[in-house]
């Protein structure tokens, strides 16, 4: 599959990660309340895990900000290798914007983090070469999913709406003039109600 990809967790009131992201809270406070669908709430349910399987789904390579790459700001000046430990679940090249050059990192299990200083457009080119048709996916966080909706180039994104209000934090749709899908799936559960949109096609 060829398609370009997001899937977000996103609250009531729009926010996909609370405020002050750090070592403690890498989604910013409160943050996690966004994920118990997919990561270990009891409550969970087979919608749960058919949203999963839509998150999980294996990618030729990914675009992720700095931000969500960890929280590190500035220039490099310490060690900093992503939150996910040594084998990190993308298997795949990552391409990490940001304003600070560094030299790639190999993990294990496939994925390479590179290091993109020359923008969106830049990193999303990138990956489409390294993918090699089997598909690109936005990984996050809310200033590179806005990045990739304004340049128009998601075909399919997956919206996982918790029953949770964050007050402040990170908003995912601030700035994006039109929004272009249409729902093609909607499945329910106590913890969130997962829509999975594809772009509209008229004419």
């Amino acid at each position: 599959m060829s398609d370009t990809t997001c899937h977000m967790s996103i609250s009531l009131d729009g926010f996909v990660a609370g405020p002050e992201q750090s070592r403690e809270n890498p989604l910013g406070k409160r943050g996690g309340e966004l994920h118990g669908w997919h990561m270990g709430d009891p409550r969970a349910t087979e919608a749960d895990s058919t949203a999963t399987g839509w998150l999980m789904r294996r990618r030729g390579a990914y675009v992720m900000g700095r931000n969500m790459f960890g929280p590190i700001r500035g220039e490099w000046t310490e060690p900093w290798d992503g939150w996910w430990g040594p084998e990190p679940p993308y298997h795949a090249p990552v391409f990490v914007l940001t304003h600070h050059a560094r030299e790639p990192i190999e993990m294990e299990g496939g994925t390479t983090f590179h290091f993109v200083t020359g923008g969106f457009d830049a990193a999303y080119a990138r990956a489409l070469e390294a993918a090699d048709g089997n598909g690109v996916d936005i990984a996050g966080g809310a200033s590179t999913v806005r990045q990739a909706l304004n340049a128009g180039v998601i075909d399919e994104l997956a919206l996982d709406i918790a029953p949770v209000l964050l007050g402040s934090g990170e908003r995912m749709f601030d700035g994006v003039a039109t929004f272009g899908f249409e729902p093609v799936e909607v499945l329910h559960s106590l913890l969130a109600t997962h829509i999975r949109y594809r772009r509209a096609s008229h004419g």
